[in-house]
């Protein structure tokens, strides 16, 4: 694990992965931070919500839109467990998110520094500052336990 204490803001993304893995969701865990107060959490959840799109990171920025009451989520930092996807890095980008951060990679299906790279498109109307890396061996230990117990 991480030669570092996590910071606050990694370690409630991941008590939401382990959350969703305890009710066999993939676990990825998402917070939404403004002016340093968590405003919303999530876990994944498409087969809880029979919903596709019930991403960790789309459940925590809906959540946050409706604390705030506005769709634009200026100012707010979004902490993820895994690298998005190319559906929640384009909701990162339509929220306005300003700051994300990630723990693990996701060569197979990120869309952040894999695959897409959908910030870095020329149609990209909003970039955020990335940080990843950050809670990776913890988050990769959470995905990797998950699935080797299904297989």
């Amino acid at each position: 694990m991480s030669r570092w204490p996590l910071p606050p803001h990694m370690a409630a993304a991941l008590a939401q992965a382990q959350a969703a893995a305890l009710v066999g969701e993939v676990p990825i865990g998402a917070v939404v931070i403004k002016d340093g107060v968590v405003i919303a959490s999530a876990h994944n959840a498409p087969r809880q919500l029979s919903d596709p799109t019930a991403h960790a990171e789309v459940l925590a920025i809906r959540a946050a839109a409706r604390v705030l009451g506005n769709d634009r989520l200026d100012g707010c930092e979004l902490w993820v467990t895994l690298e998005p996807c190319a559906m929640c890095a384009g909701a990162i980008v339509h929220a306005r998110i300003a700051r994300l951060y990630y723990a693990a990679p996701d060569p197979k299906g990120g869309a952040v520094e894999h695959g897409a790279r959908v910030f870095e498109q020329d149609q990209c109307l909003h970039r955020p500052e990335v940080y990843s890396g950050i809670g990776a061996d913890e988050a990769a230990a959470l995905l990797k336990d998950f699935f080797k117990a299904r297989r």
